[in-house]
């Protein structure tokens, strides 16, 4: 649990976070959060676990174990195009590529 202090209302309210890692990269999410992470396998509608590096922060953080993150997919897509362009002067040498990575879309439902 995250204690923030709310503007304007003088009070501390309480958030749940958790760092995750998938695809090799690690994301800060909270509840009810929809983020894209490097592709993983299943139809939309699913439901996927994903392993928790840190749970809450704070003086209540709980690190790593065999923790996980409970998450819905919602779509998978591809980013937009990265143009890759080589070029070496004076010797009549040009090779242009594209690349799109592809995403996939998740929803924390629990964490």
């Amino acid at each position: 649990m995250r204690e923030i202090f709310a503007a304007g209302r003088g009070r501390l309210t309480t958030m749940s976070y958790a760092v995750i890692k998938t695809g090799g990269k690690q994301f800060a999410v909270e509840e009810g959060q929809t983020l894209r992470v490097p592709t993983i396998a299943g139809d939309a509608g699913s439901k996927v676990d994903v392993q928790a590096l840190v749970l809450g922060g704070g003086k209540d953080a709980k690190l790593g174990g065999d923790a996980t993150v409970a998450a819905t997919i919602v779509g998978h897509g591809k980013a937009d195009k990265v143009i890759v362009f080589k070029k070496k002067r004076r010797k009549q040498y040009k090779r242009k590529q594209g690349h799109r990575q592809g995403f996939t879309e998740i929803k924390i439902e629990k964490i």
